[in-house]
């Protein structure tokens, strides 16, 4: 599936491994990581290198800094973290680039672990600037990408530096997003079921184009689902709805009838008077839709039909929420789909942040076959773009 180098066919006794990681988790007020499933993510390809004698130098991003260094995103906060599950220190660098860390470089011994501060300090990451590049490229002897969540950026850190550092190959995370995503779109299992949900169709026009090419079910959820049943002519009230893509959400019912999927959308609906967790709430069907409510969750019949076409999977892709899920109120549908997954015999594969987070919420992240790091990039998968920091990778032989 991956037809890239591996980190397995690569020698790192006494080589400088550049490794470019995904640590951007979240930190709360006194800058202390609150979810550290990116850094426990990263582990097995940190711990391979480093068992094998490699001189490990990290590269992270942070949050988005505006211009230049900002205390609230140094990598310094999620240093403890990762040497507490590497069970050694981690040297933490001053710069990403620059004569202070060439030296600490300079000072490493085998199996030693280095974290560069955050790239994006400098304006040269994310312009995928090729003077910044090499810098980056300068101390180092190999180049691995394990950062599955920023693969979709053509960056410095994770292309360019592919310029100026070969080999360049992927990390055991980045194998295991491609082996899972691609098996989805390439190999499915049937009856395949997609779920995409969240606010607005716009985000998820090219998924939603690339899956009726391979699904044989679609279920509708979340916001999006309302500019589909203005599409109908069916009641929404005041919910969401993208007036610039009811076309498009036309076109698409209509290729799913020519292609012969089953598209799901909600029969019932729950409904509130105004967009807050405690705000008034009841079930309606259409027939009685207030005309001055909006829906913030699908409804009860609409649960039993979308999991009872869950339950019939083989295969499962999962992106984004049935309704506001942050709100207890209104988290039913989407703690259904999560719940139903777990208990399935399918082969469960989520993406996107929220999708996530729901899955977290419901308990069941140990049931799903995958979860992916990478909300953008598995967006970018999915819709079947050719991943830039995939590309750069240096081709596998044979």
């Amino acid at each position: 599936m991956l037809k890239k180098l591996s980190i397995r066919d690569i020698d790192y006794q006494g080589k400088r491994i550049f490794c470019r990681v995904d640590f951007n988790v979240p930190l709360d007020e006194h800058n202390q990581v609150t979810d550290d499933t990116r850094v426990k993510a990263s582990m097995p390809t940190i711990r391979h290198i480093v068992n094998n004698g490699g001189r490990l130098i990290l590269a992270s991003h942070l949050g988005r800094p505006k211009s230049g260094p900002e205390p609230k995103f140094s990598l310094a906060s999620v240093a403890p973290c990762l040497a507490q599950y590497l069970g050694k220190p981690v040297k933490m660098a001053p710069d990403c680039i620059g004569p202070d860390v060439s030296h600490m470089v300079a000072q490493m011994k085998d199996g030693d672990v280095i974290l560069l501060e955050n790239v994006r300090f400098h304006a040269g990451e994310t312009k995928n600037d090729p003077e910044f590049a090499k810098a980056l490229a300068e101390n180092a002897d190999i180049y691995v990408n394990n950062a599955f969540g920023t693969a979709h950026r053509a960056h410095a850190s994770t292309v360019g530096v592919t310029h100026f550092l070969q080999p360049a190959a992927a990390g055991f995370l980045l194998e295991k997003e491609i082996k899972y995503l691609g098996q989805a779109l390439a190999y499915p299992d049937h009856p395949f079921v997609a779920v995409i949900g969240g606010a607005k169709v716009s985000d998820k026009i090219a998924v939603i184009e690339n899956l009726l090419d391979k699904v044989d079910t679609l279920i509708i959820g979340g916001g999006m689902a309302y500019t589909f049943l203005r599409a109908m002519d069916r009641p929404i009230g005041r919910s969401l709805v993208e007036a610039d893509r009811i076309d498009l959400a036309k076109q698409l019912l209509q290729k799913a009838a020519d292609k012969d999927v089953t598209l799901l959308l909600p029969q019932d609906h729950v409904v509130a008077a105004d967009f807050s967790a405690d705000a008034e709430h009841k079930t309606c069907s259409d027939a009685n839709f207030p005309a001055d409510w909006m829906a913030l969750d699908i409804g009860p019949a609409t649960i039993a039909t979308y999991t009872g076409a869950l339950k019939n999977a083989r295969m499962v892709v999962w992106n984004g929420p049935m309704g506001v899920f942050e709100f207890d109120a209104f988290a039913r549908g989407t703690m259904a789909v999560a719940r139903t997954l777990a208990e399935s015999r399918a082969r469960s594969i989520v993406g996107g942040g929220d999708s996530v987070a729901a899955v977290i919420k419901a308990g069941v992240e140990s049931k799903m076959t995958h979860i992916s790091t990478g909300g953008g990039a598995s967006l970018e998968f999915l819709e079947g773009k050719e991943l830039p920091g995939l590309a750069a990778l240096t081709d596998a032989k044979g």
